[in-house]
C-alpha cells in the first residue's frame, strides 16, 4: 500500500478490511486480490506481499476466511482464498465503523 508514516495497526486493520470487502464479490488467490485493489481504486492502492499474505493469514486464523487450492487463469497452482459467514458479519460491522471514522475525518479535514 503506497502509505508511510502509518501505525501498523491502522494499516493492517484496513488491509483487513479491504481483502474482505474484495473477497466478498468473489473467490480470488493473493496476487488476483491485490490486482483488484489496485484496479477499483484506480490505482492508489498498491498493497505488496509484504502486508497481503499475513493479512491473509490473520484472517485464516480468526475463521473470516477459508483457503483452498485450485488453477489460476494462467494454469498455476494458486490458494483461493473465501470470505466465511464470520468474514462476513465482521466486514457488516467494521464497514459501520469506518464509515464513521471517515466522517469524523472528513469534518476535520473541511473545518474551517
Amino acid at each position: 500500500m503506497a502509505v508511510t508514516n502509518t501505525p501498523p495497526d491502522l494499516l493492517r486493520g484496513t488491509v483487513d478490511l479491504l481483502i474482505l470487502r474484495t473477497l466478498a464479490h468473489a473467490s480470488l488467490h493473493g496476487y488476483a486480490i491485490a490486482q483488484r485493489l489496485r484496479v477499483v481504486s484506480d490505482e492508489v492502492l498498491h498493497v505488496g506481499e509484504s502486508a497481503l499474505y499475513p493479512s491473509l493469514q490473520r484472517l485464516l486464523l480468526k475463521g473470516w476466511v477459508k483457503a483452498s487450492w485450485g488453477t489460476s487463469d494462467n494454469n498455476r497452482r494458486a490458494r483461493y482464498y473465501t470470505i466465511t459467514a464470520a468474514g462476513k458479519r465482521y466486514l457488516a460491522v467494521e464497514r459501520v465503523e469506518f464509515e464513521r471514522l471517515l466522517g469524523a475525518m472528513t469534518r476535520v479535514m473541511e473545518q474551517e
